[in-house]
Formats: C-alpha cells, sequence, structure tokens
C-alpha cells in the first residue's frame, strides 16, 4: 500500500509540472497549423505541444538552478534540447510498448489521478471542475489530451512496476554498508614537533647543500621559457580617444530609464481563485480571522514561493495596482482582477522610488559605450590586420602601420602579468612552434593578438649560486620533518597498548567513538583511514603536514543491530541499493525497447519549436 501511494505522488507533481508549463504561456499558437508532431516512436506521435512544453519546463528548470534567464541559443549549447528530445523518446518507447502489450488503466483510475490535484480543488478541498476546465484552457490543452497524458504516465509506471518490482533489498550489501558506516573506533592520539627533539638540529654544511642540491634537481629546475613577440590592442588601448557625445548619452540613459529611474514598488505574494465566488468566500474567512494567507495556500496544495510576485510596480499589478499600493504592509486585499483571474494579494512590504540622475549616471555610461565601441572599433580593423598579416606582414609592420602596440616576453608557465594574464594569449604561446606564421587571435575582453616564437628554452636547473638559499631552506625544513619522524618512531616504540602517553612527555588527546564520517581537527585527511586499518593496541606513526602523530587504538565496536539508529540505516541503505538496481534494470529494459523500436523525428518541426523560443 505504500508503494501505491507513493507512485500517486508522483504521478500529482508529474501532472502538476505538466499543467504549470503550459500556463507559462508556451501554447502552439505560434506554429503552423500544419505541424502536429515532432515525430513518431513506434506507433506513438510526440505531439508539438509535448515537445515545447517538455522544453520549456527544462529550461525554467536550469535557469532556477544557475538564478539567471538564457537565451534559447544558450540552452542549445548546453544540449538541453537534446536531452528533452531523448528523455521523451524513452517515454513514448515506453508507451508503444505498454500498448503493444495491451497495459492501460480505466477511467475510474484516471479520474482518481485527477481528483489528486490540488489546482483542481475548490476551498472545501473538494474537486472544482470549473477550475479544471478554465486550468487546461490557459494551457492549451483539452481534456482529452491532458486525460490521455495521464492514462499514459499510469501505464507507463505499472510496466516500471512489473520490470523492477520483483527486485528484493539486497540483505547482504546492506549489511556489508551499514557495518562500514557505522563501525567505531576509540583512540588516543598526540602529536610531535621540533619541539620535542631532545637535542637541536645542526646547520647544514656546504657538503650537504650541494649533496641535496644534486639530488633534488626537480626543486630548481626552472620551466620552460619562450621568447615570444606579439603585437596586440585592446579596447582599454583606444577607449580614451574615444568620444561619446552628450546626446548618445542622453539616449542611453532614456533607453535605461527603468534602470535609472525606478518607481516605487511593493513585495507582493497573488493567490488565483477559478472564479469570484471561491475568492470572496476565501476573503471572507481571512477577514473573520478563520484562516491566514498561508492557510489558503497550503489548502491548495501550493508554498509560498509559488504566490511571490517580487518587487513590482503599481503598473505590473493593472487594475489590481490601485488597491495594493494603499494598503500597508502585511495587509491582504482582493478580491481583484489578474490576468490568471480573481485574486486575494498580501503586500509585504514597501520598497521606495529611487532615480539616478543623469549627471551621475554618465560618467559610466560614458565608459560603458566607449568600450563598446571600442570593441566594435576592433573587430572592424581585425580583418584588414588579417589581409595585412596574409600579405607578409610582420609584427612590426602592424605597430608601425595600426593601432597595435608591439612587446615582448620571456614566458613560462608562471607568467601572468601583462599579456600572460588571459587565458587565450597563454593557451596559443603555450602551443606555438618555431617558424609558424603569426596569426591573429582573440583575447576575451574584445582585443586581438598576434605572436611569434623567437627560442625555446628547455627546463633548465638553475645554478647552484642562484638558488643557494632556497636550497638551504629545503634543507632545513627536510632534516626537521626528518627529525621529528625520527623523534615520534623512538616515543611509539616505547609506548605499549596499556601504557600512558603522557608518561613519554606527550600531551595525549582520547577520542570518542569516532566512525569513518569523524573529522578529528588538527589532523591529516588520511587520519580515519589509517586508523581503520590498525588493530586493538596497535600504535601507528602517521606524518601530517607541520608535525608528526603517534596514534594508538583502544577498541573497535561493532554496530548493535538492536539500535534504533543502526536499523534505520540499514533499512535506508537496503532500499537505496534496491533502488539503485531496479533503475539499472529499468534503464536497461529501456535501452532494449528503443533499440528495437522505430524512431523517426522530423528535422523541420523540430527546428519550427525552436524558433518559438526565440
Amino acid at each position: 500500500m505504500a508503494e501505491k501511494k507513493q507512485g500517486n505522488r508522483y504521478f500529482v507533481w508529474i501532472i502538476m509540472a505538466l499543467l504549470f508549463v503550459g500556463l507559462l504561456g508556451f501554447g502552439t499558437g505560434g506554429l503552423s497549423g500544419n505541424l502536429r508532431s515532432i515525430g513518431t516512436v513506434g506507433e506513438k506521435e510526440i505531439s508539438i505541444a509535448q515537445y515545447q512544453s517538455a522544453l520549456n519546463q527544462q529550461i525554467r528548470a536550469f535557469e532556477a538552478q544557475i538564478q539567471q534567464p538564457i537565451p534559447f541559443q544558450q540552452a542549445q549549447q548546453f544540449g538541453i534540447d537534446q536531452q528533452v528530445r531523448s528523455q521523451i523518446v524513452t517515454e513514448r518507447t515506453l508507451d508503444n510498448e505498454t500498448s503493444q502489450l495491451g497495459i492501460s488503466v480505466g477511467d475510474d483510475r484516471v479520474r482518481e489521478e485527477v481528483l489528486r490535484i490540488p489546482a483542481f480543488r475548490g476551498l472545501d478541498g473538494s474537486f472544482d471542475r470549473e477550475a479544471y476546465r478554465s486550468a487546461l484552457q490557459r494551457s492549451g490543452q483539452t481534456e482529452a489530451m491532458f486525460e490521455t497524458a495521464i492514462r499514459e504516465e499510469v501505464a507507463r509506471t505499472l510496466l516500471q512496476g512489473a520490470v523492477v518490482g520483483g527486485v528484493p533489498a539486497p540483505d547482504a550489501y546492506a549489511d556489508a554498508l551499514v557495518k562500514f558506516v557505522s563501525e567505531q573506533r576509540t583512540v588516543t592520539w598526540a602529536a610531535v614537533d621540533s619541539d620535542d627533539l631532545s637535542v637541536p638540529l645542526p646547520g647544514p654544511t656546504a657538503d650537504d647543500l650541494q649533496t641535496y642540491y644534486s639530488e633534488n634537481p626537480e626543486a630548481f629546475t626552472a620551466p620552460e621559457r619562450r621568447e615570444i613577440t606579439f603585437a596586440w590592442m585592446t579596447p582599454d588601448m583606444i577607449q580614451d580617444g574615444i568620444v561619446v557625445s552628450e546626446d548618445e548619452l542622453r539616449q542611453a540613459y532614456d533607453a535605461r530609464a527603468d534602470q535609472y529611474i525606478r518607481p516605487e514598488r511593493r513585495l507582493v505574494e497573488r493567490l488565483v481563485f477559478s472564479d469570484a465566488e471561491t475568492a470572496n468566500a476565501a476573503m471572507t474567512r481571512i477577514q473573520a480571522g478563520e484562516a491566514t494567507f498561508e492557510d489558503l495556500v497550503s489548502e491548495m496544495g501550493f508554498s509560498l514561493s509559488d504566490t511571490d510576485l517580487g518587487d513590482v510596480s503599481q503598473d505590473d499589478l493593472g487594475a489590481a495596482g490601485e488597491a495594493i499600493f494603499a494598503a500597508q504592509p502585511t495587509d491582504v486585499v482582493g478580491p481583484l482582477d489578474s490576468e490568471f483571474g480573481p485574486a486575494i494579494f498580501r503586500m509585504n512590504a514597501v520598497l521606495a522610488a529611487q532615480e539616478t540622475s543623469f549627471e551621475d549616471a554618465a560618467p559610466d555610461l560614458q565608459e560603458e559605450l566607449s568600450a563598446d565601441r571600442a570593441r566594435r572599433q576592433i573587430e572592424t580593423v581585425a580583418e584588414n590586420i588579417n589581409d595585412l598579416l596574409a600579405g607578409g606582414a610582420t609584427l612590426e609592420n602592424l605597430a608601425e602601420t595600426t593601432d597595435m602596440e608591439l612587446g615582448t616576453i620571456s614566458f613560462d608557465e608562471n607568467s601572468s602579468e601583462g599579456i600572460a594574464a588571459y587565458d587565450s594569449f597563454r593557451a596559443v604561446a603555450a602551443t606555438v612552434t618555431e617558424g609558424a606564421f603569426p596569426e591573429l587571435e582573440q583575447l576575451e575582453d574584445g582585443g586581438i593578438f598576434a605572436l611569434r616564437l623567437g627560442s625555446v628554452t628547455p627546463p633548465t636547473v638553475r645554478p647552484f649560486d642562484d638558488v643557494e638559499d632556497a636550497v638551504a631552506r629545503a634543507w632545513n625544513q627536510q632534516t626537521e620533518r626528518d627529525a621529528v619522524l625520527a623523534r615520534a618512531e623512538e616515543l611509539a616504540a616505547s609506548i605499549t597498548a596499556d601504557s600512558n602517553m603522557n608518561d613519554a612527555g606527550l600531551l595525549a588527546i582520547a577520542e570518542p567513538p569516532l566512525t569513518r564520517r569523524s573529522f578529528v581537527e588538527g589532523t591529516p585527511p588520511s587520519f580515519m583511514t589509517e586508523v581503520f586499518e590498525m588493530d586493538t593496541g596497535e600504535v601507528k606513526v602517521i606524518p601530517s603536514v607541520n608535525n608528526v602523530l603517534i596514534v594508538r587504538l583502544e577498541s573497535i565496536s561493532q554496530p548493535s543491530p538492536d539500535d534504533p539508529q543502526t536499523a534505520a540505516e540499514r533499512e535506508a541503505l537496503g532500499q537505496s541499493g534496491a533502488a539503485g538496481i531496479a533503475q539499472d534494470i529499468f534503464a536497461a529494459f529501456a535501452d532494449a525497447l528503443q533499440a528495437r523500436t522505430e524512431v523517426n523525428i522530423d528535422q523541420a518541426a523540430v527546428n519550427a519549436v525552436h524558433a518559438s523560443f526565440q
């Protein structure tokens, strides 16, 4: 029974998603009347509305994830349209298979699913046919289309249940995992550092330094160095010479009036009802203190985020604007007309008007417009510069005849100043070969450059005299690490399973029981892994960043099957494992079906849908 209820909740959210995607206004009205589908899967069509709705839903979900809108071309670059088509083809493949197998559900089951959807209920919680009809009408769907979608969704789930319903919870898998994550260790540990050394460290002799230098050449090797000559031009180089007239600045200011002159606004929430009678009844309950705005939102199956309009101007609210702007913060007003029908509104806060004068905005506008003009100017001259390079012009010629500037750089993997701050330059500089003719390349800020490789110096060990100080520092650090490690091993050898670490002159720390997911401050990332590889009573030396740890494992405890937390974790891990296996089985089943089902996609119809998003 629990599994059935969970499946039903899944239906509700699937259908709710389809419904509200439709409400966002992406109907098929803008497409040719001759187009009905974007293709077929077996005997099943992929309707224009289905593809358009799913594509819109996926784009909106991606925008919510990155918290900014994206143009459709960018959505295509991310492959969102391909993902949606792949998903729909899989769904229609399953629909085709259910039809072939004769799997379907009756009208009573479809009716049961429709009645479960909160958006189709009135204030009393019962099904509201008028709300049902109006919502479908606004989404561009007929009742037959909507109910067919539900019928197919239920049938798909029945097919999925038949395929994976027999997958048992993997007991051995759950037992192994719960043991792994719930086993506990108790340890005592102490840190050893240079303060614990019994004798001071001697300084290095000249022979010590020379030996260390000879044995560690990689530490004192200069990276490959490339001598490069380049010519470049960036917007910053020519921007100061670009004059933007006051008329142009004012035109830009006026074009962005909504940015610089923002009228008084309100933070508003809106709850839409199917008809005026229902809306009036809801408002009466609020006025009588029988319900709050939150109560009504919850009763209709929404969350407050579903009702949030953000900050809006009076004009944004249309006919309802005057009443809402007259309200005080936290007031609920209505019912008032809205673009989706009668609604009640809650006004949460007043945002004062803001105005940036032309004089204050002018410097930023000058900077922006001149930079944009500089980029366009560079785009214009780039073709001519390309022609000059093709005609045999050198970088020096470019610097003499254009606004490009000549420069040189000793480039290596650590270079990051000047032109080397640009990733595009670094990529070309690192791969250009000797004798290659200069080519015009783009910089990230709209600039251009061309370069020529003069010579390459391979990685070379720096002369000892140049790095003697660095060699001395490295020798001292290595000598200290070795001495501390040796001291820790000496102390560890004196510690037994029963001895007190403090007796060895250490500051011992006794940790509470630890699991593999525990974190102990002051220990290296490998600490828990090393602890769980130890036997009871074992003493181990673990090097850390600035010191060395001596660790003794005091005890090992297994998870108790009678512990409620352990039992709950085992059940969760078992369910997760079963779900993962079931998902893999069903994915393999769906792939096999798709491999033997004919799929035809009408690219012209797909392009027509894409055009409606642009």
